[in-house]
């Protein structure tokens, strides 16, 4: 018999070569549809998460309360929007907002809380929300804050685990920023949770 002509083990050794390609391949595709799956978690928890800073308390607690026709540092007249002089904006993360606002961690808990209902991974450290003056709202607002911001809850420093890397070591991958804007022109005065 001829070593050279003989094929039996031929297709056992070729796919012994193929397989740990196919697997790759295969945790690949799977990894692109959870990536896809956890990247969609990640935008619905910011878009809830954002409507529900826009209809409950704001994080920055004197921003509902201030009334910008006693400002000392020159009143606006009522009726009229609240210049960006008075209030341009405000970014809250856990424990903090920029600026002279006030904090409620309360309420900044309680968004966090609705992010993770649908991602559960979200910590308090991965949630910033902005408040920006964009003209809505009007001095003197009787029914509720002077100022109807635009509410922006940024998602960020999230980390996505592939399975193609689970086997060799620990590896995750950088998620971008996941942001969701909704206006607060909805907000009534501190409507309690």
């Amino acid at each position: 018999m001829n070593i050279a002509r003989a094929q039996k083990g031929s297709s056992s050794v070729e796919f012994a070569m193929v397989l740990p390609l196919l697997i790759l391949f295969v945790l690949g595709i799977i990894d692109a549809g959870r990536l896809m799956w956890t990247y969609n978690r990640a935008e619905k928890a910011a878009q809830m998460a954002a409507r529900y800073a826009a209809v409950t308390d704001m994080i920055p607690s004197t921003l509902a309360t201030t009334d910008f026709t006693l400002q000392a540092n020159g009143a606006v007249p009522g009726g009229q929007s609240v210049p960006t002089s008075a209030f341009s904006s405000t970014t809250c993360t856990s424990g903090s907002c920029t600026g002279s606002w006030g904090y409620s961690a309360t309420a900044f808990t309680n968004v966090v809380d609705r992010a993770r209902f649908f991602m559960p991974e979200i910590a308090a450290a991965n949630v910033q929300i902005r408040y920006e003056n964009v003209g809505l709202g009007y001095a003197g607002d009787p029914n509720g804050p002077d100022v109807a911001p635009l509410i922006t809850v940024s998602l960020v420093n999230l980390q996505f685990r592939p399975l193609v890397f689970a086997m060799f070591r620990r590896v995750t991958l950088p998620m971008p920023t996941v942001t969701s804007s909704v206006s607060g022109e909805d907000m009534v005065g501190n409507v309690s949770n």
